[in-house]
Order: C-alpha cells, then sequence, then structure tokens
C-alpha cells in the first residue's frame, strides 16, 4: 500500500496527483536541457505555411492532422474534443485536442495541463498567419510533448490542450465571444469530482518574439460564472476562488525561481494587469488555478506583420526551458 501525499498549496489546494512517486528532481537530467529551439521553430514554419487557420477552415484542419501526427510520433495518443456554440456569425463547430501519453487511462486525473490555442483570428483585409499568436505555443508545446517523452512517468501526469477558438469573431474577446474551447473544455471539467480535475494549469501564447518579453498573466478577473459555462450544465463542487487566487500567486513565485535557476529571469515576468486569454476558463469555471505565459508586448499582434521573419528559435527555446524547469522541478515536485 502506498500513502498519497498532496501538498496544500496556499494552504489549501493540492498541485500533484497521486501515484508512484517520481525520482527526485536532478539539475543534470532535466528536461529543460532537451528543448530544441529549432525543433519547435520548424513546427511554427509548418504551421505558417498553411495559411491562414480560423476555426471551421480546411487549413485548421490541416493543423490538426499535423499535431496528431507530431505528438503520435512522440507517443502520445490524441483524443478530438468537438462541439458546437452559438457566435456572432452563426452556430459554428469547434474541436479541442487533447493528449496524454500512451498507456494513461483517460478515465483517472492527471495532475496539471500544457496549454495553447491553435487558431488564427480571421481578417476580411487580409491574410493572418498568426506566426506568433497562435502558431509558436502550438509549435513549442509539440516541441515539450517530445521532450516529456523521455521521461514517461511524469508525462503519464501530464495533458496537452490545444485550444481551438480562442480568437473572437468580433473585433475582441467579450464573455460571448472568444475562449470557446477552453469554455467547453472548462465547463466538461468541473463536471468531475475535485479530484479528477487537473491540478495545476500553464497556458502559452505568442512565445516566439525575437525580442522576448515574458510577461505571465496572473490576475484572473471574475466576470459572471454563467458566461463561462456551456447552457444547462452545473458544477458538482463549488469553486473556492480564494484558494484559487492563492494557488497562482504561489505559481507566480514559482515561475520567477524557474527562470532564475536557469539564469533567464530576465525574460521573465509577471504583468501588472488582467490578460483575457483560454486561462481565464480553467481558473474561472473549472477551479484550475492556472497561469498564462505569454509575451503581449508585441507590435504585429492581428497584423498581417505577424509573419515568421518576426520570431527566433531562442526564443522558443528559453520559453520551453523555463517551461519545463516549473513543471517538473517546482509543480511536480513530491
Amino acid at each position: 500500500m502506498k500513502r498519497c501525499l498532496l501538498p496544500i498549496l496556499a494552504g489549501a489546494l493540492a498541485l500533484s496527483s497521486c501515484g508512484e512517486s517520481l525520482p527526485p528532481f536532478d539539475q543534470a537530467t532535466a528536461l529543460e536541457l532537451s528543448v530544441s529551439g529549432e525543433k519547435a521553430f520548424s513546427h511554427v514554419k509548418a504551421f505558417v505555411e498553411m495559411g491562414p487557420r480560423p476555426a471551421g477552415s480546411d487549413a485548421i484542419e490541416k493543423s490538426r492532422v499535423y499535431i496528431e501526427e507530431q505528438l503520435a510520433s512522440s507517443g502520445w495518443e490524441v483524443k478530438r474534443q468537438t462541439f458546437s456554440a452559438k457566435t456572432p456569425d452563426g452556430e459554428k463547430e469547434f474541436i479541442n485536442l487533447r493528449a496524454r501519453f500512451k498507456g494513461t487511462s483517460w478515465e483517472k486525473g492527471v495532475a496539471g495541463l500544457l496549454c495553447s490555442h491553435y487558431d488564427t483570428k480571421l481578417f476580411g483585409g487580409f491574410d493572418f498567419v498568426g506566426a506568433n499568436d497562435g502558431a509558436s505555443s502550438t509549435g513549442l508545446l509539440i516541441e515539450l510533448g517530445r521532450v516529456l517523452s523521455e521521461k514517461p512517468a511524469l508525462a503519464s501526469r501530464i495533458e496537452l490542450v490545444f485550444f481551438d477558438g480562442e480568437e473572437a469573431f468580433g473585433p475582441n474577446i467579450t464573455p460571448r465571444d472568444g475562449l470557446y474551447g477552453s469554455k467547453h473544455y472548462a465547463s466538461e471539467m468541473v463536471l468531475l469530482k475535485g479530484e479528477l480535475r487537473p491540478r495545476w494549469g500553464l497556458l502559452l501564447d505568442m512565445v516566439g518574439d525575437a525580442e522576448l518579453n515574458i510577461r505571465a498573466g496572473v490576475m484572473v478577473p471574475r466576470p459572471p460564472l454563467q458566461a463561462m459555462k456551456s447552457d444547462g450544465k452545473e458544477q458538482k463542487e463549488h469553486v473556492n476562488h480564494e484558494a484559487i487566487k492563492q494557488a497562482r500567486d504561489v505559481m507566480a513565485r514559482q515561475l520567477l525561481q524557474a527562470a532564475k535557476d536557469l539564469d533567464l529571469r530576465n525574460f521573465v515576468g509577471i504583468s501588472p494587469d488582467y490578460i483575457t486569454d483560454d486561462h481565464v476558463p480553467l481558473n474561472v469555471s473549472a477551479g484550475i488555478p492556472a497561469i498564462d505565459l505569454i509575451d503581449f508586448d508585441y507590435p504585429y499582434w492581428h497584423t498581417p506583420a505577424d509573419t515568421i521573419d518576426k520570431l527566433d528559435p531562442r526564443s522558443l527555446e528559453v520559453t520551453g526551458r523555463i517551461t519545463l524547469q516549473l513543471v517538473e522541478k517546482y509543480l511536480m515536485a513530491p
């Protein structure tokens, strides 16, 4: 019989899962050492070459197949989470991609989530290829899947999630437009008992800028919960928003320490502002403490100039190394 010790984060929230104990963290064999910015960049280029990839397009289906094939080659099983939602442009179908490492039960919970959105915003006046906004984090998440496969025991406790429909159909994300994939995912997660829900989440978004300046989104507004739920669904357990906030604050400190460990602290800070992104429904609706690693200091955001030449493999590598250091040394610590 094995005891399962759940460390209590901020006095209330556990951030690890039961199961076989992981080996003690060893910097000499840390996963961050295996992250390749060039490999991640090659995936980013593949997405950009597909052209605009808005929800419902032929190109986004091509990107789904690409993600599935790449993850399968690293030992991940991908499931499509298909759903429909009302949008300002009518009823639309969206598809989230969920990936778990081979041999991992889909009936049991995982410790944490690594997430990205893979759609691009649709513009009527120009082709938006979203090199940074969509492709950079998606390409990096595929690379992180490859690296995580080097330690199957750790990989089996993490779910990779690629959200569809992050972008709004109107000018900006609102409670009723945008974040379609993460809202649906959260509405499904909150139906599970607490022990089956992930204990933490990390969202990657816009992480390829050659002038990397991540300012993590930690503050989360509390919009009306009904705006974050799917119709007719009720959560089984109360979401303790104060405990979730405390957990995010701990994660933020751990993020900065992880960057400092690697002498990469100058690339990472904490945003003083609210950032509306896919981490919001995870926190507000599903009760999963999640922070957003994002470089919003990007002048080409939502312009035709968000192209591959504005990105640098080094930025992808830096973000990937910090992410895995945070996961392996801190979030998954016994």
